[in-house]
């Protein structure tokens, strides 16, 4: 596997400065987050000279554009509200597809799976097909993260079940969905935080449709969880690593703190050095 950085962690600096700091740790992917923030560089109006200045700024520090993320929600209870996240994955799709993009991660949702079943749930498979057919023949293949629904009490933080951290649903949702145009985000410290208590045995499960890892950790504080470097929560590093020895895909570093941003992603490819 190719580590990288991933986007959200990185989400309160220009896209210049996430550059520099890929190029001074010697990371040659860095996640392009397109209106996923409002500080992102490229948001949905983004034309041709806004994407060409990307290309040009990746280019100038060695570093590939093959990964990109935006934000969206298929499983809100609103038909209005899923249509208009759909159509801004559609356009997320086409300005990814000329930023060179080749793995675009997105959500299927964050609601609660005690309230996506039924109608509400053929509406959110239906949103990632429109999606996946919209992807097609563009060189962008569709990546769908782990997620659960999140609560913060202060500094906590709480994760609840979604579809996608459920293993039956997660199945579900991907037989449904063309492997060419879908895969899917495998985060096992997502999975850790909503109980999942090997989330490394998911990897063997879904090893075919993995298309991107995220390396992070949380450690429990009082009232929750809190975001912390790789091999400093609650996660079986040493079983993990067995896994992921037979993927050979992106592993972006997800430190989600942007206070400590740098402290934390040299930590994290420090650990990921010298447990590999």
């Amino acid at each position: 596997m190719e580590y990288g950085h991933a986007a959200w962690g990185l989400r309160e600096l220009p896209l210049e400065e996430q550059l520099k700091l890929a190029r001074a740790m010697n990371v040659h992917l860095l996640e392009l987050s397109i209106a996923n923030y409002d500080r992102d560089f490229l948001q949905l109006d983004a034309g041709p000279s806004e994407i060409a200045r990307v290309k040009e700024l990746y280019a100038q520090y060695d570093v590939r554009t093959d990964c990109g993320c935006t934000g969206n929600d298929f499983t809100s209870e609103s038909v209005e509200a899923v249509r208009n996240s759909l159509d801004k994955v559609r356009r997320t799709i086409d300005i990814a597809a000329a930023a060179g993009i080749r793995v675009l991660r997105i959500f299927a949702g964050f609601s609660s799976d005690s309230v996506v079943y039924g109608a509400r749930f053929d509406r959110m498979i239906e949103a990632l097909r429109l999606a996946a057919d919209h992807a097609k023949g563009t060189g962008v293949r569709l990546s769908i993260e782990t997620h659960g629904g999140v609560a913060s009490s202060g500094e906590a933080m709480y994760y609840a079940h979604s579809v996608t951290t459920r293993c039956d649903t997660m199945q579900t949702i991907l037989e449904a969905l063309p492997a060419e145009t879908v895969g899917m985000n495998f985060d096992p410290a997502n999975l850790a935080a909503v109980g999942e208590i090997a989330p490394e045995r998911w990897f063997p499960l879904f090893r075919n449709r993995i298309n991107l890892v995220h390396l992070k950790d949380f450690r429990d504080v009082p009232g929750g969880l809190e975001p912390v470097a790789c091999g400093e929560g609650r996660l079986d590093w040493k079983a993990l690593m067995a896994e992921l020895r037979n993927y050979d895909g992106p592993a972006l570093i997800e430190y989600e703190l942007p206070a400590d941003v740098e402290d934390g992603l040299r930590r994290s490819l420090r650990f990921l050095a010298e447990n590999e």
